[in-house]
């Protein structure tokens, strides 16, 4: 074969990998994709700006079509419909399904041992949290769903209130809107627990179907009117005082993706964690400032209502760690605490020496 030959028969096959490279290239997938949310919630915002980064990333070749918490199924049921192809994808929280098994809620909103959100991630990425979050999903439950978390969530109310809450005594007999594990926590409490969706919280607030509840944040709080059926609105808590959020997509259209379809998925939920925390900080004062300005009074959670809240967890993770799976992850979770922590505590200033230096600069 002449030399002009070979060289013709290769140029010929070079462009034929391009083309087929292009072709490829210019598929579009198109997802349904539905949150957890109502349309106003700022966390729906959140939804929609991660489908966007998967948009942007892919210029266009993955599209996410976001859809608000109902549209095809109640946000209870979105993993469900994920599993089962109704849906591609979701955005929510791991505690929203933990009725399947307890440690799920494990991944989503753990007990209170000293970390933060930003630790929690952490532990997910780089301490074998997601290896066991796999394990869980695919292995125990057989699931068709890969997950991911994201978002360090600021820690969440104690909620809102006719009056103000001085002890957890006060919970015995209380109705009280809460939900995941928390619900259980309460429930040790004495209280009379209820896991309302979030749209229906302030009719029952309004109507005393309810004496208290908890939503998430300012914004989320602000948005769901509750503003305006309760006037003490309590902050600091140690039952959801770590939170992250959940996005799943139906398994088996994840893998036939292209690789680097897939990688875009994982790395707009890493930037998301970056861009939604200040998306957060810019929004949550500013709602909190409106909510003031409504007549409520916002008081700070007292340490014995938090200290009983942490003996509260101590039997409830005794009673849960009886099962293998949920003593597992929270051994995981316990031994990234004692390796971390101890450097941060050290180094990291605590809140009341940050609350003096602003106070030096802002008195």
């Amino acid at each position: 074969m002449s030399v002009r030959r070979r060289f013709l028969l290769a140029s010929g096959a070079s462009l034929a990998t391009v083309a087929m490279s292009q072709v490829s290239r210019a598929q579009t997938v198109n997802w349904k994709f539905q949150s957890s949310w109502a349309q106003k919630d700022i966390f729906h915002e959140f939804a929609i700006d991660y489908a966007r980064k998967v948009g942007d990333m892919t210029g266009g070749r993955l599209t996410l079509e976001v859809l608000t918490t109902g549209t095809i199924v109640p946000a209870f049921q979105l993993q469900d419909a994920v599993h089962g192809g109704i849906l591609n994808g979701g955005h929510g929280t791991t505690v929203n399904w933990y009725r399947k098994h307890k440690a799920a809620a494990l991944f989503g909103s753990p007990p209170p041992f000293g970390w933060d959100s930003h630790s929690l991630l952490a532990w997910f990425y780089r301490g074998g949290g997601e290896a066991l979050y796999k394990e869980l999903v695919n292995d125990l439950l057989r699931l068709n769903v890969v997950g991911l978390a994201y978002f360090p969530m600021p820690t969440q109310p104690l909620g809102w209130f006719k009056k103000e809450i001085k002890s957890l005594e006060e919970f015995k007999g209380l109705k009280y809107r809460t939900v995941g594990i928390a619900a259980d926590l309460f429930k040790g409490l004495g209280a009379d627990v209820s896991n309302l969706l979030g749209r229906d919280i302030a009719r029952a607030l309004d109507r005393d179907l309810i004496d208290g509840a908890e939503l998430n944040n300012p914004s989320s709080d602000l948005a769901a009117g509750l503003p305006e059926v309760a006037k003490f609105y309590m902050l600091g808590s140690h039952h959801r005082q770590v939170e992250v959020f959940e996005v799943i997509f139906n398994k088996a259209k994840h893998d036939a993706l292209p690789a680097e379809m897939k990688s875009i998925l994982r790395h707009a939920a890493l930037s998301s964690s970056t861009d939604q925390l200040g998306m957060a900080y810019e929004r949550y004062p500013k709602d909190l400032e409106e909510i003031k300005k409504r007549g409520v009074n916002v008081v700070q959670t007292n340490e014995s209502v938090l200290n009983e809240q942490l003996a509260a967890w101590d039997r409830l993770i005794a009673a849960y760690s009886k099962d293998p799976f949920f003593a597992k992850v929270i051994a995981s979770q316990k031994a990234w605490v004692k390796r971390t922590q101890p450097y941060l505590q050290v180094n990291n200033l605590g809140s009341a020496t940050l609350a003096s230096a602003y106070k030096h600069f802002f008195a």
